[in-house]
């Protein structure tokens, strides 16, 4: 039987933020799943880094020292000879004069025939698409200038921002952790030295059985470790536990109330066994069914308890007195009409578009037949025939 920890799976994936949400996390480079280690130093960090990418599960770990590039020199020296070469034409000493409208007009128009020239008759593809690109230059050379200003914007403009960043590009210098931007060092650098160390898990960061492994893997590495896979994966841990307490706890007073309502330790079990057997057979539908448990659904169980002993401790109440074809008589139908009811109640939430509501109303419905079928089935077969008892 598993148990579905990520909170995310009882969203409703249709919602766009949702939805968003889940298409950003299928890339583990979006850090939607990373881990977190916080570090008081710069070689701690580094020592933190060198644990983490030995770690299987762990596809890359990265830190402040991440963002200084390795081998710089040999980088620097190949980046100033470019520049070397490109520097005439990217800063050339004197430039011309733009040109007026009127220019640009014969140019389009010599273009135009030097297009339909290369072309030809031609029946080519390139033949084709210099026409094309021809008839267009034609329609701009016959605009006003207006139209003309605009397509300088759209393809001019765009070329210099691309030189400009070339330029910039050519003026490289080395990249240290002091000449870091500072937006960058406050994402990964806290103003009282406190330095992260980011893990991204390989695989499948949508799948739970990575989520499990990964958190896992790391916390052993670093058991300091933080973030959203460590949250998930403790809490649901948790919630766990804490239903398997709340369940003992809870059969355990029952079971005490029981025995000072009935007063025989035989009757207490025809009781509950028939409880704990709809219980276990609710489990194995689950799995049989694809059905996992998550933080909306297990509260079913307590529920369970709680209006299964209510059916169950009718049949050995009427057992007691001395009743017999309990199937047969009306109590046997104000149970079936009573969980019937119930079920409705419950099972209506199983309509919902909540993937969480849905899977709640699903399991509750579920419990209510299996407990059902284990008073009218199973419980009258193992209290047997009635035994007369003496007030």
């Amino acid at each position: 039987m598993k148990f579905d920890f990520n909170p995310m799976n009882l969203r409703n994936p249709k919602a766009e933020s949702i939805a968003t949400f889940l298409d950003l996390r299928k890339d583990p480079n979006t850090g939607a799943n990373a881990i977190n280690v916080m570090t008081t130093s710069e070689e701690q960090a580094r020592q933190v880094e060198a644990k983490l990418e030995k770690v299987p599960e762990v596809l890359r770990v990265m830190s402040l020292d991440s963002f200084v590039p390795q081998d710089q020199q040999p980088k620097l020296k190949l980046i100033a000879q470019g520049a070397k070469v490109l520097n005439p034409a990217l800063n050339p000493d004197q430039i011309d004069a733009a040109p007026s409208d009127k220019e640009n007009v014969d140019a389009l128009k010599s273009s135009v025939d030097n297009l339909r020239r290369t072309a030809g008759d031609a029946k080519g593809p390139g033949a084709v698409a210099s026409r094309r690109l021809a008839d267009a230059l034609e329609k701009l050379a016959n605009a006003d200038e207006a139209m003309r200003n605009k397509a300088q914007d759209v393809f001019v403009t765009p070329m210099k921002i691309v030189f400009d960043q070339l330029r910039n590009a050519m003026q490289a210098e080395p990249v240290t952790l002091k000449s870091l931007p500072p937006d960058l060092v406050s994402a990964w650098k806290s103003k009282d030295g406190i330095i992260r160390v980011e893990a991204l898990p390989k695989g499948d960061p949508n799948d739970n059985d990575t989520l499990r492994r990964f958190a896992a893997a790391v916390l052993v590495a670093e058991p300091t470790a933080i973030g959203g896979p460590v949250s998930i994966l403790k809490s649901g841990d948790t919630v766990v536990k804490a239903f398997i307490h709340a369940g003992v706890y809870a059969l355990l007073v029952i079971g005490l109330l029981l025995w000072i309502t009935l007063r025989r330790f035989v009757d207490v079990l025809m009781t509950l066994v028939p409880l704990l057997v709809a219980g276990a057979v609710t489990l194995e539908i689950c799995v049989l069914i694809g059905l996992p448990l998550n933080f909306a659904n297990i509260v079913a169980f307590p529920l369970l308890l709680g209006v299964g002993v209510a059916f169950k401790i009718y049949y050995v109440v009427a057992w007691r007195s001395g009743r017999t074809n309990l199937l047969q008589t009306s109590l046997t139908r104000a149970i079936f009409f009573s969980a019937l009811t119930t079920a409705t109640a419950f099972g209506s939430l199983w309509l919902s578009s909540h993937p969480g509501t849905s899977s709640m109303g699903k399991l509750l419905a579920l419990s209510l037949v299996t407990t059902l079928a284990a008073v009218l089935l199973f419980q009258p077969a193992l209290m047997g025939k009635p035994r007369n008892l003496r007030e």
